[in-house]
């Protein structure tokens, strides 16, 4: 079953302002460039209980997306993806235990679970003990059968920008895209 909104490849790419986070999730051509802004993406600092509207545009007048925390300041909290209406269309977690050594988290959608780590245990490591700006690294993201779900690649830039590619159809490009920021936003928990 395909995905309500299945887009295979799409970039994030992180803008800092006073007071919020600000993300852009641009499309990718079939070239590989960037094309036209899909969301603008904004997760406000210090907020107890973790939240990140997606809106269509930068003129932030429609949220069409977004995710929210279950529980207020929890290191294994759950964050619920909803559509444009509040309906839930995924799920995802950080497994803290797991992420002691190896940051990991799980995802799920209709039709589709999976769990996702750090490609590079090095990296892992150097990343917990050093604020390299440039450090890349890759998630992978896949099923219970070994299936790829999708990966999300940091490039090495001073300015946070990543690589997203959906390799299963059924995950939609909201869940994705929400996965994708929540990587970026959470990693430094």
């Amino acid at each position: 079953m395909t995905a309500e909104m299945y887009v295979p490849q799409f970039f994030v790419k992180q803008k800092i302002t006073m007071m919020v986070n600000r993300y852009e999730v641009i499309a990718a051509n079939p070239d590989g460039t960037e094309g036209q802004l899909m969301a603008l993406a904004e997760q406000k600092r210090l907020a107890f209980k973790e939240q990140v509207t997606f809106f269509s545009d930068a003129s932030k007048t429609r949220p069409v997306f977004g995710f929210k925390a279950r529980k207020k300041l929890d290191l294994n909290a759950g964050y619920d993806v909803t559509d444009e209406q509040g309906r839930p269309i995924g799920f995802f977690r950080k497994d803290f235990k797991a992420s002691l050594f190896n940051s990991t988290f799980h995802i799920e959608g209709p039709g589709f679970a999976g769990t996702g780590s750090e490609r590079s245990q090095l990296v892992a490591i150097l990343r917990r003990f050093s604020d390299i700006p440039f450090l890349r690294f890759h998630f992978d993201f896949n099923d219970a059968n070994g299936k790829p779900l999708m990966s999300s690649e940091r490039k090495g830039s001073l300015r946070d920008k990543y690589t997203v590619t959906v390799h299963d159809d059924r995950v939609d490009f909201r869940v994705a895209a929400a996965m994708a920021v929540g990587l970026d936003a959470l990693m430094a928990r």
